[in-house]
């Protein structure tokens, strides 16, 4: 008998190298294909798990459900089968196999066999029984997953301490999420080393990071009552979050009185660590996922491009009663009016008549779009747990680009925006904020233009010292800027209440849901946070 040629196929990324044997000269005339031909076919299908295909290549039809049950006990995922030199005689033939499997949750399985084959009308067919799944298939057996799990890894503040006991407050709670019974959807999911019933993670960390904190169980593949594989095990990672406990606290104490909804967030501006994350109201996360106007304190925003386009904090503008930009009729709050002023002054007190003119003659919708993504509007998030995309879409009028100088039209942000753009502020650098350390960001640190940092830290410094904040008892030291950002239809538009800003490392942003005034509402709730640090 002639020795056989190698052929190589490449289904998906497999390639499958096979030993073919030409048969003898009857077989040349009188056989259609080769046994080699024949397993490639077979083998490919078992690959992309096409169980159609696989019984067109049987002698004798037949249903081939112990490929469903393989796959779906082990959770497979995919396979690879690569296969050997044949092995031919007397219109019969084997095929040697090495097949991988790779189990969902378990990593790979690796295990040998061989596909029998037969001559039938003249063709080879594969002579399929129970063994050729697997040497050790017999009838009527079934695979299954044997596990024994590892104790859950912990979750915990950056002190350390445990933060998923259930003993921590709602906010906390929010964020690390809870331990539910698995359905059957998790177990999908998951893989089949879990179970229904199985205590999995649900909501926040718990959910985002369950394989990292459940670990790997030590498993065994069986077969009937026969162990033909242990997978060794791995234990859980904690998980380490950037929460402080006494900014947590301090945090607390600032808004538990707070008769609207309420939320703060603060952030380390050197490193974008969130330290704390605080809502007064439970259910929905307004201080991660909050959509909302961010009112004057978009100014700040605003100001890094007037102050990178070459202003300076003393440079002389105007503050009228109104001013019309772009076909808009702009006001200041309560009607108030400041004639010439500084640029800083302006700024204290909050003057949209000032802004809106200024983005006008010196930014542009593009400038304005270059500050605000350079803080974090409209870049990827990434902290841990699921949290708003702050918006600034691109102006396409003077009368939207005047409105988003002062935080309206269609901008929207969350507390956690706002503190990180304060954060920015404070350090000179905007970084992806974020509540777990070890994950990978999906945008880049942005360094401010020359000149932004300084000039913004004496002009919030101002705010404060004799702008709207100034009678907020907020401590020396302390950097900010108010925003009443309006919302609804109508004439009459209600307002929420923002305060954010920064004092040393520690940058801050507080919203009071429908709370009117800035100053007088969100600056004294910052205040206290402050104070209790």
């Amino acid at each position: 008998m002639a020795r056989g040629r190698t052929i190589a196929i490449v289904s998906g990324a497999t390639v499958l190298a096979v030993g073919a044997a030409a048969g003898g000269a009857y077989y040349v005339l009188h056989t259609r294909g080769t046994p080699a031909e024949t397993a490639q076919r077979f083998a490919a299908a078992w690959q992309a798990g096409d169980k159609s295909a696989m019984t067109r290549e049987l002698a004798t039809p037949q249903q081939l459900d112990a490929y469903d049950q393989q796959r779906s006990a082990l959770a497979v995922e995919s396979a690879a089968i690569k296969l050997g030199r044949v092995a031919e005689g007397d219109g019969r033939a084997t095929v040697p196999y090495t097949a991988t499997l790779n189990l969902k949750n378990l990593g790979e399985w690796t295990y040998e066999g061989e596909i029998g084959l037969v001559v039938a009308d003249r063709t080879w067919k594969v002579d399929w029984k129970p063994a050729t799944l697997h040497p050790s298939m017999t009838q009527g057996a079934a695979f299954s997953l044997k596990t024994s799990w590892p104790g859950r890894a912990e979750i915990t503040d950056a002190s350390g301490e445990r933060i998923d006991t259930g003993a921590v407050g709602g906010s906390v709670q929010q964020l690390v999420g809870y331990l539910d019974k698995a359905t059957k959807k998790d177990v999908a999911k998951l893989g089949s080393a879990y179970k229904v019933g199985q205590a999995v993670g649900r909501g926040g960390l718990q959910e985002t990071f369950q394989k990292r904190l459940a670990g790997r169980p030590a498993t065994e593949i069986r077969l009937g009552d026969k162990t033909l594989k242990t997978i060794e095990g791995a234990d859980g990672e904690p998980v380490e979050t950037t929460l402080d406990p006494k900014a947590q606290a301090a945090a607390v104490t600032a808004i538990k009185t707070v008769k609207k909804p309420a939320s703060l967030v603060a952030i380390k501006a050197s490193t974008g660590g969130i330290l704390t994350v605080v809502n007064n109201v439970g259910g929905f996360n307004r201080a991660l996922d909050g959509r909302y106007p961010p009112g004057s304190t978009f100014k700040a925003v605003t100001a890094i491009g007037l102050l990178a386009a070459g202003m300076s904090p003393e440079d002389k503008v105007t503050c009228p009663m109104y001013a019309t930009v772009g076909g808009l009729k702009i006001r200041n709050s309560d009607k108030e009016e400041f004639g010439s002023l500084s640029f800083l002054d302006s700024f204290a007190h909050s003057c949209n008549t000032t802004f809106a003119p200024l983005a006008e003659q010196k930014l542009g919708a593009d400038k304005l779009l270059q500050a605000a993504e350079d803080v974090g509007f409209n870049q990827p998030l990434n902290i841990g747990v699921p949290a708003a995309k702050p918006s600034f879409p691109k102006a396409t009028s003077g009368a939207e680009l005047a409105a988003e100088s002062f935080g309206q039209a269609r901008i929207t942000a969350s507390p956690l925006t706002m503190a990180s753009v304060a954060a920015a502020i404070a350090d000179g650098t905007w970084r992806p904020p974020t509540l777990v350390p070890s994950i990978k960001q999906k945008a880049d640190e942005r360094e401010l233009p020359g000149r932004v940092k300084s000039g913004l830290h004496t002009m919030m410094s101002a705010v404060v010292t004799k702008g709207t904040a100034r009678s907020a008892g907020l401590p020396a030291g302390t950097h900010g800027k108010t925003g009443t950002a309006e919302y609804g239809t109508g004439e009459k538009l209600e307002s929420h209440a923002w305060f954010m800003g920064f004092k040393g490392d520690v940058a801050f942003a507080v919203v009071v849901e429908g709370g009117g005034g800035g100053g007088a509402v969100a600056a004294p709730v910052a205040a206290t946070f402050l104070k209790h640090l």
